[in-house]
């Protein structure tokens, strides 16, 4: 059994296929929605960028920039995916997430 103190313990997974959801802990939320935000921002900044004509190396460092941030998001999603979700699934005896695991990871790391 978990230990419910950790806090990745306090993220659960619920509903049936066609409406599954996440309960993330207030902390994982604000942390993912704070990243989203400055990301959101960055890709603002960059649209300025094109706009105001920037050389295209800065706005191609830019981009990466939001690239790296974007796949930050995407791993710690990922992370507290595997720590509820995936391990309460396996533990109910759904196997099928494994399956589902694996090409949503590859498609994260297209």
């Amino acid at each position: 059994m978990m230990d419910p103190n950790t806090e990745h313990n306090t993220d659960t997974c619920s509903g049936d296929h066609s409406e599954r959801k996440s309960h993330h802990s207030e902390k994982v939320k604000n942390s993912l929605i704070s990243r989203l935000n400055r990301i959101e921002g960055q890709v603002r900044g960059i649209k300025g960028l094109i706009e105001r004509d920037t050389y295209c190396d800065d706005v191609l460092n830019q981009i990466a920039s939001v690239q790296s941030a974007l796949n930050g998001v995407g791993k710690l999603l990922l992370e507290h995916h595997m720590k509820s979700c995936v391990v309460q699934r396996i533990q109910e005896g759904d196997q099928e997430v494994l399956t589902e695991l694996m090409t949503t990871m590859n498609k994260l790391i297209k």
